[in-house]
C-alpha cells in the first residue's frame, strides 16, 4: 500500500501560477552553442539555456505498435519491443548520434556538429532497410497470423533546424531530470514520420536542400538499368504549417542496396558527394528539381492573387 500522499491543491496552483508569472516577467539567459558541447554538462538551471544553431532530428516510429501485444505472451512482447526498438538505438548509436532517447515504442536521435545531415540521414535509412530487410520478416515468420492483421515496420522521418536545449526536472536528483529540446526539429521529424508508411523514410525541406546533390543519396545505384534521377518522391508534409517551407519534403521507399550499400555508406561519412557513373541521372534530377520550383513558385503566385482578390470582398 503506497504511502498516503497529501496535497494542497489551491497551493500548489498558487505556487506553478507565481513561477510562470517570474518567467514571463523577465527573458531567460541563452548561451551560444560551442563546439564540444554535451548535454550531459547541462547544469539544471531555471533560466539558462543553450541555442544550437542547427541539429538533425530522425524519429523512428513503429506502425501498429499497438498490436504488438494482442494474442502474445509477456515475454514475446519484450522480445519484438527488444529486437525493434533496441536496434533502432544501435544504429543511431553506430553513426555518431549526439544524443539519443527512447520514445513510446520507438526512438529519436539528434545529430550536430560534423556531418551530421549525413550520419542523420544514413542512421535513418539504416533503420528502414533493418526493418525491411531484417526485423519484419522475422516477426512476419513467428506471428503470421498477426502480421497479415496489423501488419507493423519502422516509419521514419528527418528534420533539421535551430533548438533551445536545457535540463529540467527535480534539482539534485538525476533520475528526474531529463533534456528538453525547444523547436521544430523533433517535432516536424516525429510529423514526417506519422506520415509515412512502414519502411518509408520523409525528409522535411531544409533535410533535402542539403542532401540533393549528394549523388550517393539522390541517385539510384547502377544496379538493373540505373542509375536514376527517380529515387525520392514529391510530398507535403500535411501537418508542417502552410506558411513553412520545412512542408515540401521528399520521400524514400527504397533500402540500402545489398550490393552498393556499404560502399555507399563509406562514401557518405568520408564527405564524397559525387559518382562517376551519374552524370547523365544527376543532369536529370537537376532538371526535375528546377521544374518543381517553377511549378512552386507559380502556384505561390496563384495562391496569392487567389487570397488578394478574396481581401477585396
Amino acid at each position: 500500500m503506497p504511502e498516503q500522499i497529501n496535497v494542497d491543491l489551491d497551493a500548489l496552483l498558487s505556487e506553478l501560477d507565481l513561477t510562470a508569472k517570474d518567467e514571463f516577467a523577465s527573458k531567460p539567459i541563452v548561451e551560444e552553442w560551442t563546439e564540444g558541447f554535451d548535454v550531459s554538462n547541462l547544469p539544471i538551471e531555471a533560466r539558462r539555456w543553450v541555442k544550437v544553431p542547427d541539429l538533425v532530428a530522425v524519429v523512428a516510429d513503429l506502425r501498429n505498435s499497438t498490436h504488438l501485444g494482442t494474442g502474445k505472451h509477456a515475454a514475446s512482447t519484450a522480445s519484438i519491443y527488444q529486437a525493434a526498438t533496441g536496434g533502432v538505438v544501435s544504429t543511431y548509436n553506430r553513426f555518431g548520434a549526439d544524443f539519443i532517447a527512447i520514445q513510446g515504442d520507438g526512438a529519436f536521435a539528434l545529430f550536430w556538429g560534423e556531418r551530421r545531415y549525413e550520419r542523420a540521414i544514413c542512421a535513418g535509412v539504416t533503420v528502414k532497410t533493418f526493418s525491411e530487410r531484417h526485423l519484419i520478416p522475422r516477426l512476419e515468420a513467428k506471428w503470421t497470423a498477426h502480421a497479415e492483421e496489423h501488419p507493423t515496420g519502422f516509419k521514419v522521418g528527418v528534420a533539421s533546424g535551430r533548438a533551445l536545449v536545457k535540463r529540467v526536472g527535480t534539482p539534485r536528483n538525476l533520475s528526474e531530470q531529463e533534456p528538453v529540446w525547444a523547436g521544430t526539429p523533433v517535432n516536424f521529424a516525429t510529423k514526417a514520420a506519422q506520415q509515412a508508411d512502414r519502411h518509408e523514410l520523409i525528409v522535411t525541406g531544409s533535410v533535402w536542400d542539403r542532401i540533393e546533390k549528394n549523388d550517393f543519396l539522390s541517385l539510384t545505384c547502377p544496379c538493373g538499368d540505373g542509375p536514376h534521377s527517380t529515387l525520392w518522391d514529391d510530398v507535403t508534409v500535411e501537418k508542417i504549417p502552410e506558411a513553412n517551407a520545412e512542408r515540401q519534403g521528399r520521400l524514400l521507399r527504397s533500402s540500402w542496396c545489398a550490393i552498393h550499400g556499404e560502399e555507399y555508406v563509406a562514401a557518405i561519412l568520408g564527405g564524397e558527394t559525387k559518382r562517376e557513373d551519374a552524370q547523365n541521372a544527376r543532369s536529370a534530377l537537376q532538371k526535375a528539381l528546377f521544374s518543381n520550383a517553377l511549378q512552386l513558385t507559380a502556384s505561390q503566385k496563384r495562391k496569392n492573387l487567389r487570397d488578394r482578390r478574396q481581401g477585396l470582398r
